[in-house]
């Protein structure tokens, strides 16, 4: 920031930016406004400033807010708005910085960055905030605590830092360079040299850096190379401040005049497209700083340092109207700032003052931030409260006087006796647990009490409630009686338990005795479960998302098709998602709206879940309908708000999307309409508190024809207005998707009573009284379920807790009104095309997903679906419909009751999928595999540094394309993302809580058959965009940068370029031969049917006997060695390949097995002989040294 040539005493406060003038601070700075001053005898006190009081606020226009002394008489240098938390930060020219939190300017912290100079610039990350001062970088924590402090060169004189991204920082000052910071190593990595020295300024947008001189330029600097692609010549002087939006680079400046340096008041204007200056902005002040700030418009604000500011167009002309005042405590304005909401202004003044002008009464300086920690209030001087109630309340605790005197407790042993209280009993999971050694007993520890604790009861009633300590946590709260409320154990969350083989002895069966597929809940962000199982099991979005093929590395419509040929093809066996949430885990808007869990986050089961899978639910269906829209340039993510642009809609649009007309009435009657759609509905509950009972229909309706006042811009009014709004249905969905909303006890007690009110309606309907505090005997049950009152239900389990109707009924009328009603099976309905002639709809429901709430197992997500026809008749071979419980892994069968009943202690609703009667008949449900042979042919390398020379395959020809029935050899190699998670037992076993998590890193298939057999068709090495913690090097033969495009000599594609190789391959009915597929297919995720997978691993395998390794059956049929020092994937591929033609050779292509049988046994006692070690190798050989070999590196 330069300050020269505006005011004599200017220099007074900053260091010179000019060559011409170099004043030093500390020699001309009054003494008055030194850090040190001593107040007026009287002693003055702080609070005593002429600080102005806060002001009444109007809406739309900047007014000051509050006024805050942050340094007494010492100038503020530099302010701040924190991008993070809502806190104001403020350096001084003594070097000491200053937070204040909220719009009320309230202290946070305060600390001395630098003993000497000045604080130039601030900048706040994540975790800390950034100081910049003349020749030193610190990284400060919030609190005060130092991160790092890196000192530059003493000869350095720096005065700007820009934040490239969220580890990289260019710093720039009056020397002929600019210096990069690594901010993760803290190193220098980069120094760029200026052509022009006095980089005071940097700001950056999509295309450029811009560069700020003390010579009055502005360079436009290349953002890769940093090179300078074009430069403006401002002023002729000096350049004070500039600033970036859009296409448009405002500056202001001094110009040279016979005098000296005078401020220019024509603002210099800069067309970024046609990089040429339009006409200079003259403006009514002397500007000094200038900010953009785009709220509805592109307008400026111009700040002089004697406090007035103008606000107004860059391309328009300055009104003297718009200029407001500024009372600053000091005679000048020494910084400005601007908030990231565009909602709050900050001044700080040369007398240590700040003022906060905002927009509004209660602003917020980010559109999101995050919540500040405060720390604890000190609690020396005061003594805690004592609860009676706690049995192992120390009474020590009590302070009491010395006293010689005797205590009212010291009994004389005549009138006491003692009688020890009684030890608890062992707990009973402890007991079924237990495994006995000799005789001592080893149980793993059941958690429900604290570590070498054991609370004693003064009363015997109270021990049967001990294991019912944990109080769950739900909407409703604590309730009186926590412990009878149990979760059932289908709906808890469920954990797979893993031993030595992994997941190999797992009885998946135990949980899922349907033939449909669950998913395996281990992986990180998995908690998506049950809403991939929601969109799976409806018909047309199954179809259409297996029909989508794309070229986008991650595309999550493209993975979820994978996804869901997996489901499609299992027999009952889970699946996992692990290529579909690794897409997920890329895409920046999922991060950003917080939906990517952090591994610790989400195994202690923080977060709400229910407001995260509302949150996916809408992320994932604007993600899909933007990943279909068929457009030939890819546009930008529209958001995930309630509307989306209808442009070139999709399938997945015109099965969700519901379009509507927003209608916005202001008071002085003007009427604006705006048509929108929406993917989904979120449910309004009404504010009544008089206990009214409603339809789940009428909730629906006001939710969907949603009415609200709220302020807007009126175009006749020219400003904000109360504005009623209102939304009028142009056309119904296909799919309603409804989120429930149930965050609080509010709408929790909202289900709970109307539940209530619905289950006495339904039992007075069918002749039936039910009183307050009465429950019926069976007799009355079955009086009620007589012939001559027919009831629904059963028994009264399945009438309670019952709001939500099955189906419900939509008309829409002529004046673009909406009737929504509940609707049963015994109405009266006619043909559907002819009253949807009529705009009349049923709606049947198709699949709720609700939260579960247990404290003893975590917290959960489930989904109950109702599986139509198609689904049945593919994998049971029956037409018929059924509610299912989808828990991750465990599917159960389950009564259509269980679907709508919420008991609000456990089980709270989230989603609702209602779907359109006769659905399936509107769509093309036929799928047509859009994977084609031509993904197996010839395709170019990620890496730049690959040559033909490093080529270890030859990709097929197009005469060679597989058949039905042809072998292929197939071996994979991988790498760790992240390590096995495990615990160690009392009893000294190993227990894994939670396996390593692996990526695929190399895929090689060679020929089975043919002139070419034991050549490589495919040898890929899979990029990952994820941080590798081992390579495992040894196992695997992949190193450190083999898997780098930027440095690796290996042929490397994506992970989604090789699966379609393989799902090729899978498809057209090829059959694989290698060693341990099934863990290499799992986890590549691929689902291949077990008749074209031929493993060695079982083919060489005896009941009950240990799995032989590759290395040991090599040596032991084919006298190879292999597998030296790493494993090579091409070297496997082709050795099982060989070992399968033994295998055909020994057993006779399988017509002599008891032949074969006698082999494995000769087999198991040799390895038992040798420890199942091969011997060390005198001439090693190996199948890279067979003839075969030597013909593909002459290829």
């Amino acid at each position: 920031m330069n300050f020269e040539g505006l005011d004599p005493g200017l220099a007074e406060y900053s260091p010179a930016m000019h060559s011409a003038l170099d004043p030093v601070l500390d020699a001309h700075l009054n003494p008055s406004l030194l850090q040190n001053v001593e107040l007026d005898p009287e002693g003055v006190a702080l609070e005593a400033l002429p600080v102005q009081e806060s002001v009444h606020i109007m809406e739309g226009v900047y007014s000051e807010l509050h006024s805050m002394v942050a340094e007494v008489g010492v100038p503020v240098s530099v302010s701040h708005f924190d991008l993070h938390e809502e806190m104001l930060w403020v350096g001084s020219h003594g070097g000491h910085a200053t937070s204040f939190f909220g719009p009320a300017l309230e202290r946070y912290s305060s600390f001395q960055v630098n003993g000497s100079d000045d604080i130039r610039q601030i900048q706040s990350l994540e975790n800390g905030i950034l100081f910049l001062t003349k020749s030193n970088l610190k990284y400060i924590a919030r609190g005060g605590l130092i991160i790092f402090d890196y000192l530059l060169d003493e000869s350095e004189d720096m005065h700007s830092l820009l934040l490239t991204d969220s580890s990289t920082l260019l710093i720039g000052g009056l020397q002929n360079h600019i210096l990069e910071i690594d901010l993760n190593t803290v190193q220098e990595t980069q120094k760029y040299a200026v052509e022009t020295p006095g980089v005071t300024i940097m700001r950056q947008t999509n295309r450029f850096f811009f560069c700020g001189h003390t010579s009055g330029k502005v360079s436009l600097r290349d953002l890769r190379t940093f090179k300078v692609e074009h430069e403006f010549d401002a002023f002729s002087g000096s350049l004070s401040d500039f600033d970036v939006h859009g296409n448009l680079l405002a500056a202001c400046g001094f110009s040279s005049r016979l005098t000296g340096l005078a401020c220019d008041r024509f603002l210099k204007v800069y067309d970024l497209r046609m990089m040429r200056a339009i006409t200079p902005l003259q403006v009514h002040v002397d500007p000094a700083f200038l900010r953009f700030i785009p709220t509805y418009t592109s307008r400026l604000a111009i700040i002089s340092q004697s406090g007035q500011c103008q606000f107004c167009e860059p391309t328009g002309l300055a009104n003297p109207a718009d200029i407001f005042h500024v009372n600053p405590v000091g005679p000048l304005l020494m910084t400005f700032d601007v908030s990231a909401s565009k909602q709050a202004l900050a001044f700080g003044d040369s007398e240590g003052c700040v003022h906060l002008w905002t927009d509004s009464p209660e602003p917020s300086f980010n559109p999101y931030s995050r919540e500040t920690e405060f720390a604890l209030p000190c609690l020396v001087d005061s003594l805690p409260p004592l609860d009676w109630s706690q049995d192992l309340l120390p009474l020590s605790l009590i302070p009491v006087p010395l006293t010689t005197d005797t205590l009212l407790s010291d009994w004389p042993a005549a009138n006491s006796a003692p009688a020890p209280r009684r030890a608890p009993p062992v707990d009973a999971e402890i007991l079924r647990t237990m495994k006995k050694v000799g005789f001592i007993g080893y149980a793993p520890n059941p958690r429900t009490r604290l570590r070498n604790q054991i609370p004693y009861r003064l009363k015997e009633s109270d021990s049967e409630f001990d294991s019912f300590s944990q109080v769950t946590e739900s909407p409703v709260g604590r309730e009186e009686e926590p412990h009878l409320h149990i979760v059932s154990k289908k709906y808890r969350k469920v954990t797979i338990k893993y031993s030595k083989l992994g997941l190999e002895d797992f009885d998946f069966k135990h949980y899922n005795k349907t033939l449909f597929a669950g998913l395996e809940p281990h992986i990180p962000n998995a908690y998506c479960n049950c809403m991939i199982q929601v969109l799976y099991f409806l018909e047309p979005v199954r179809c259409l998302i297996q029909n989508h093929l794309c070229q986008k590395e991650f595309c999550l419509a493209c993975e979820l098709g994978f996804l869901f040929h997996m489901l499609d093809l299992s027999r009952g066996d889970p699946c996992q998602g692990s290529n579909f949430l690794r897409a997920f885990r890329t895409i920046p808007e999922a991060s950003a709206l917080g939906l990517i869990l952090a591994d610790s986050d989400e195994a202690s089961g923080k977060g709400n879940l229910a407001r995260l899978i509302q949150r996916w639910n809408r992320f994932i269906l604007t993600q899909l309908h933007q990943d279909m829209q068929e457009l030939e340039v890819p546009q930008a993510y529209r958001g995930v708000g309630g509307s989306f642009c209808s442009s070139g809609d999709s399938v997945i649009g015109q099965l969700f999307s519901c379009e509507m007309e927003n209608c916005s009435l202001c008071r002085c009657g003007s009427e604006t309409v705006r048509a929108s759609s929406t993917l989904l509905f979120t449910l309004s509950y009404p504010e009544d508190k008089t206990g009214k009972n409603y339809d789940f229909a009428q909730v629906l309706k006001r939710s969907i024809c949603l009415e609200q006042n709220t302020q807007a811009w009126c175009d006749n009014c020219e400003k904000y207005q109360p504005t009623v709004q209102t939304r009028n249905i142009r056309h119904l969905p296909d799919i309603l998707v409804i989120n429930c909303e149930v965050n609080s006890s509010k709408e929790a007690d909202f289900w709970r009573m109307q539940a209530e009110a619905a289950f006495k309606m339904t039992v007075k309907k069918h002749g039936g009284e039910i009183s307050k505090n009465k429950e019926f005997a069976l007799a009355d049950w079955k009086e009620l379920g007589s012939p001559e009152g027919v009831l629904l239900c059963p028994s009264i389990e399945e009438l309670k807790n019952i709001w939500l109707p099955f189906s419900i009924r939509m008309k829409m009328t002529r004046n673009k009104g909406l009737d929504v009603c509940n609707w049963t099976d015994g109405d009266e309905w006619g043909p559907a095309r002819a009253e949807e002639e009529h705009g009349v709809y049923v709606y049947d429901l198709m699949a709720t997903v609700v939260h579960i709430l247990d404290s003893r197992t975590g917290s959960s997500l489930v989904a109950h679906i109702k599986v139509g026809e198609t689904y049945h008749q593919r994998k049971e071979g029956v037409t018929h419909q059924q509610w299912y419980l989808f828990n991750d892994f465990l599917i159960e069968p389950i009564d259509k009751h269980e679907a709508v009943q919420f008991d609000m202690n456990w089980k709270v609703p989230a989603i609702l999928y209602y779907v359109k009667r006769n659905l399936n008949s509107r769509y093309n449900l036929n799928i047509k595999n859009p994977i084609e042979a031509s993904v197996l042919l010839a395709e170019a390398s990620l890496a730049r540094k690959q040559r033909k020379t490093h080529t270890t395959f030859i990709p097929l020809m197009l005469n060679e394309m597989p058949q039905v029935g042809d072998l292929v050899g197939l071996d994979a190699e991988f790498v760790t993302l992240n390590e096995e998670e495990a615990e160690l037992r009392s009893d000294g076993t190993k227990s894994t809580i939670k396996p390593s998590q692996m990526s695929v890193a190399r895929i090689t298939c060679v020929r089975g058959q043919g002139p070419s057999e034991g050549i490589p068709f495919i040898d890929d090495y899979i990029s990952t965009q994820e941080q590798v913690v081992d390579y495992l090097t040894q196992y695997s033969g992949i190193k450190p940068g083999d898997l780098d495009a930027k440095i690796s000599s290996k042929h490397l594609t994506t992970l989604k370029s090789t699966y379609l190789k393989l799902r090729f391959l899978i498809d057209i009915g090829v059959k694989f031969v290698g060693h341990g597929l099934q863990k290499d297919f799992r986890v590549i995720n691929l689902m291949v049917p077990k008749d074209q997978v031929l493993d060695t691993v079982y083919l060489f395998h005896m009941p009950r006997k240990r799995m032989i390794s590759l290395r040991f059956l090599a040596w032991y049929f084919l006298d190879l060695k292999i597998q030296g020092e790493t494993h090579d994937s091409i070297e496997d591929a082709r050795t099982a390949l060989q070992l399968y033609r033994k295998y055909l050779e020994l057993s006779k292509n399988g017509t002599e097995p008891e032949s074969f049988h006698k082999v494995l046994k000769g087999l198991y006692e040799k390895g038992r002989k040798m420890d199942w070690k091969v011997p060390e190798p005198d001439g090693q050989t190996s199948p890279k040294n067979a003839a075969v070999f030597s013909s593909v590196l002459a290829l």
